[in-house]
């Protein structure tokens, strides 16, 4: 830290003394009354009743490991080995409907047991998880019980930010209380952070801590610009580079879980993307490596319909410059199902406009079941997969069978290493194809476990003991 303010007082030296050899010193006075009442106090006033802490609480069961050993189990026996443990995470969240219904992210409240918010005025509330989008890391809360209605913060339209603009950041900083940073908007459509399906965030110098995640970005109106939600820092504290999720797409999520979904619908291209390389940009003729290609479309799609063929280029949506897939699929995601978008398209050295629908992607019954007869599924969450769900997971090549949607911590599927998206083809040699045969497979005995399983375009076949 020496050597920090020992550069900075150099620095502070040195620019006065060049601008003393090239002009005039600068006029030095007292500032008036007027300037001197300059604040972001009546932003903060309007915004800080809207932002609360969340508070999550989990039981999780450990284990001692010296009872993995057989000596020791052998003299003091297996019992007393797992005992429970409460683990508690913070994070912030921002009160987006009169109702009492709460955005923060997901993993703020990711496997709690218990949820509680605490508004600025310290008063407290149970809460339940009403919707949560891995995706975009988002969550929907609601306040249980509500009697009142509660101060909210409206959406801006976060495509209306430009770099430079002032923004504050309101949330819950190391648990110390709720605290407003300000800063302004560094960067925009980031999308190398690495933290959600949806590469496209705000970037902010704003400080932004661990507890921040989930808090409000705000603009000097007051209104909501971004949901914090992570940082990049090598000490884990705040390095003035923050990111957060664009208001556009907090509205989407919002937007679903006020109509009851138990997911976010989204708009469904019906194609699969690839990045631009500067040799297929060589190829196509292309001054820069830019847009989003086209490698193959699915029969009947909305892009089909459309008229896109694999091998388009896609430049823009709605005039809306794509630079890359991230950008696309931020752009259309965020457009409102119903109606249409016009697609920028390069063909063949040619300009096109496709106009294509917005609606979902086809879906069927889930037929959601949790496994839970002695098998190596057993923990495993299961579903029949569908064009709906392989979007939402973002699987590629495969829209049917049946695949995990997600495995509870510490259970036998998860200790055998089964991932969320692990879609199961085969049972000792029996094709699985909706989930009622493979929970009747799993409730057979079996001496030995043959499965095989698609994962990540990749086909692996393991085999596990009775």
């Amino acid at each position: 830290m020496g050597l920090m303010v020992r550069f900075a007082v150099i620095g502070l030296v040195m620019l006065p003394t060049v601008a003393l050899a090239q002009g005039p010193a600068l006029e030095r006075r007292v500032p008036n009354a007027a300037e001197l009442r300059l604040s972001y106090a009546p932003v903060v006033q309007r915004v800080a009743p809207a932002v609360v802490n969340v508070y999550a609480a989990k039981n999780v069961q450990t284990r001692n490991p010296l009872f993995d050993d057989p000596i020791f189990r052998r003299f003091f026996g297996a019992p007393g080995g797992n005992a429970n443990q409460l683990q508690r995470s913070l994070g912030s969240g921002v009160i987006v409907d009169a109702s009492g219904l709460i955005v923060t992210n997901v993993h703020v409240i990711e496997g709690a047991d218990e949820i509680k918010v605490s508004l600025a005025d310290k008063r407290e509330f149970e809460a339940t998880v009403v919707l949560k989008d891995p995706r975009t890391d988002l969550a929907v809360l609601r306040i249980k019980e509500p009697k009142e209605k509660f101060p909210i913060l409206d959406f801006a339209n976060s495509d209306s930010l430009e770099v430079g603009d002032v923004v504050l950041a309101v949330g819950n900083p190391f648990g110390v209380g709720q605290t407003v940073t300000h800063g302004i908007v560094s960067a925009l459509a980031r999308t190398q952070v690495g933290v959600s399906d949806y590469q496209f965030f705000i970037q902010t110098d704003a400080a932004i801590n661990p507890g921040n995640s989930g808090g409000a970005l705000v603009d000097l109106t007051g209104k909501l610009v971004g949901i914090n939600t992570a940082i990049f820092s090598r000490s884990g504290g705040s390095q003035g580079v923050g990111f957060a999720i664009p208001a556009n797409m907090v509205r989407v999520v919002v937007t679903s879980a006020k109509t009851g979904g138990s997911a976010v619908k989204r708009p469904w291209l019906g194609a699969k993307l690839q990045a631009v390389t500067a040799d297929i940009a060589d190829s196509m003729s292309l001054k820069r490596p830019a847009g989003a290609l086209i490698s193959s479309v699915t029969t009947n799609g909305p892009a089909a319909k459309g008229g896109l063929k694999a091998g388009d280029l896609i430049v823009s949506v709605d005039g809306q410059a794509v630079d890359d897939t991230n950008a696309f699929d931020y752009r259309f995601a965020t457009k409102p199902l119903g109606g249409t978008a016009k697609l920028g398209v390069m063909r063949a050295g040619q300009e096109i406009v496709a106009t294509v629908a917005l609606q979902t992607a086809p879906d069927m019954p889930r037929e959601e079941i949790t496994i839970r007869s002695r098998s190596p599924f057993s923990g495993a969450k299961i579903a029949n997969l569908s064009p709906a769900l392989a979007d939402e997971l973002q699987l590629q090549n495969i829209d049917n069978g049946v695949v995990i949607l997600d495995i509870d911590n510490g259970s036998y599927a998860s200790n055998l290493g089964f991932q969320r998206g692990d879609v199961i083809e085969e049972v000792n040699g029996a094709p699985i194809k909706v989930t009622k045969e493979l929970e009747a497979a799993a409730k057979t005995p079996q001496g030995a476990w043959r499965i095989v399983i698609m994962r990540r375009g990749q086909k692996i076949s393991a085999v596990f003991g009775g």
